[in-house]
């Protein structure tokens, strides 16, 4: 599941780019589009803003078919507390922005298959693919306003991939 997880993320991440450009976050002295796998990034006490946050959760598989189908949700969450030049007071219309980027970034719902442990990375021979985003109410705690989307991502697992 390793090769679609890095597969969704980097799709996403080049249509972000394509999206909107200024969606940047700084992380280890690198500015790079705003959009981050948790687990691959060192602990944070506190999610960064305007930027979208990919946590993958359960993961199931589907062995009654001609090859093993792997689902994996994601969920994506990003938060807002405006601009500084608004006081704050556009953080709704910041979050919208941000969920008409996120729908943008997931349409089309598929996305080709990549190996990233070598470079530059090698095809593999099968497309992964993902429903359509459900996204959850919006929350808010002191000036910040969140919300959470899932989205379940299939996968044919190919010769020698794990399912995890």
């Amino acid at each position: 599941m390793q090769n679609a997880k890095d597969s969704f993320y980097v799709a996403l991440r080049m249509r972000l780019e394509a999206i909107n450009p200024e969606r940047t976050v700084l992380l280890r002295a690198a500015v790079r589009p705003g959009i981050l796998v948790e687990e691959s990034e060192a602990p944070f006490s506190q999610l960064p803003t305007d930027v979208f946050v990919l946590r993958w959760l359960g993961v199931g598989v589907d062995q009654d078919l001609p090859s093993s189908m792997v689902a994996e949700e994601v969920e994506i969450v990003y938060s807002t507390l405006g601009t500084q030049s608004f006081g704050g007071l556009d953080r709704g219309r910041a979050l919208s922005a941000m969920d008409w980027e996120l729908v943008r970034m997931l349409f089309p719902f598929w996305t080709p298959k990549l190996n990233y442990t070598s470079t530059p990375a090698a095809a593999m021979l099968t497309n992964l693919f993902w429903d359509e985003p459900v996204l959850g109410p919006v929350t808010v705690v002191r000036d910040r306003l969140t919300r959470t989307a899932r989205v379940v991502v299939y996968s044919y697992q190919e010769s020698g991939e794990l399912a995890g």
